[in-house]
């Protein structure tokens, strides 16, 4: 049976790995508001809203925040020592006054304390008090960065999470490929496609699957049909398929909150001749900022000779965007293949690699893969076929 969630022993070291490095600086506690970080060092999975919700680590014990209506879950779900629930937002009481309550009882009001940002955000209509404000007597340092290099490395752990996304994500994308004929609209394409994908995980993977994430599996264009597939984000138009369109599409699957990237440029019909040269410039870029990654250069690395790739083959009024990014619970994080990030890759990143050329009144040409950096190069996490022969469809 494939892994589908992570082990308790994942997240005690991660808690253990962020109060080694925070403690070299004296930081003795560290309370996080964003979802993502709260997942990361708790197993709580939550839809955000304006109640905050907040997690505390210290070395000696752990505690989570969270809204009445949250408690249940929270107590399912969440590896911590203690929960607090409050009422509702805003209510008679603040819910940063609990919070408040959780750092003094932990004998933190003069502590230095590391956050990933000075309270909770302005989401949804929130407003509230500073921990700074909360805790004027305590030091308050920004260890966000810090908190983002530790997920930037994937344990094998989140290795293989991400590979079993992929499988289903290939599925999504066959039956994507499989449904695509003339007449047919995408969104009725994407459903179709979307829906039997995440049937076959449910079937297959059974009660023991959680997605924890924005779905199951999925496919879809997200409008990039046509000439609308030279907009790199355009948005679903339910375009009808017609001979000769190039369609550029979308695939992937939750498994545990992780999820991979894969992106596929496919045909209607026969290709022209220039359709056929702007795919086979589009697949030897992508082959190239394939294999220029490798542990030890900066990430500007890969997108310098991507972008040498664009100015020696006279493509330069094609290019819209950096060769890809980091890739594992988010949909976009840090760091970037980008001429500007110096961060150096290491093994156990996670990039996706999707160099595009975009012509306009012609299409877009873009495919995406999700590669883990390895001692030697990477491995491919998402492996659908890549060559123009595979990803024409008979009309």
């Amino acid at each position: 049976m494939p892994r589908l969630r992570l082990s308790d022993a994942e997240y005690l070291r991660r808690r253990a790995t962020i109060l080694q490095r925070l403690g070299e600086r004296d930081i003795t506690a560290v309370v996080v508001f964003g979802p993502n970080n709260v997942s990361y060092f708790s197993r709580f999975g939550f839809i955000p809203t304006e109640r905050p919700i907040a997690f505390v680590l210290t070395r000696d014990t752990s505690a989570l925040l969270v809204p009445r209506l949250e408690l249940e879950h929270a107590q399912e779900f969440a590896l911590t020592d203690r929960i607090v629930s409050y009422p509702e937002y805003p209510d008679l009481r603040h819910p940063m006054e609990f919070l408040k309550d959780i750092l003094v009882d932990l004998r933190l009001s003069r502590a230095k304390i590391g956050v990933d940002s000075d309270g909770y955000g302005q989401l949804y209509g929130y407003r509230g008090p500073k921990v700074s404000e909360l805790l004027p007597e305590a030091e308050i340092v920004n260890v966000a960065d810090d908190i983002e290099y530790m997920q930037m490395i994937n344990s094998e752990e989140e290795l293989e999470l991400l590979r079993e996304s992929a499988r289903w994500a290939n599925l999504a994308h066959a039956y994507l490929q499989e449904y695509c004929r003339v007449g047919a609209t995408e969104t009725e394409i994407s459903m179709r496609a979307s829906y039997e994908a995440s049937q076959a995980m449910i079937r297959t993977l059974g009660p023991e699957y959680r997605p924890l994430g924005r779905g199951l599996a999925s496919a879809g264009f997200r409008g990039q049909i046509g000439k609308d597939s030279a907009l790199p984000h355009a948005m679903t138009s339910n375009a009808r398929l017609k001979p000769g369109d190039i369609l550029v599409t979308g695939a992937t699957a939750y498994i545990w909150g992780y999820s991979c990237e894969l992106e596929r440029t496919m045909i209607m019909g026969e290709p022209s001749p220039e359709q056929e040269r702007f795919f086979n410039l589009m697949l030897e870029v992508q082959t190239l900022a394939i294999q220029t990654i490798k542990p030890g250069i900066p990430c500007s690395a890969v997108d310098k000779a991507v972008r040498d790739f664009f100015k020696e083959n006279g493509l330069e009024q094609y290019w819209r965007h950096h060769t890809g990014h980091a890739k594992s619970t988010l949909v976009h994080e840090a760091p970037f293949l980008d001429v500007g990030d110096q961060q150096t890759i290491e093994v156990g990143m996670v990039f996706t690699v999707e160099p595009g050329i975009y012509v306009p009144e012609l299409g877009g040409f873009r495919h995406s893969d999700t590669v883990a950096v390895t001692p030697d190069g990477v491995e491919m996490i998402t492996y659908y076929p890549r060559d123009l022969a595979s990803l024409v469809i008979p009309v």
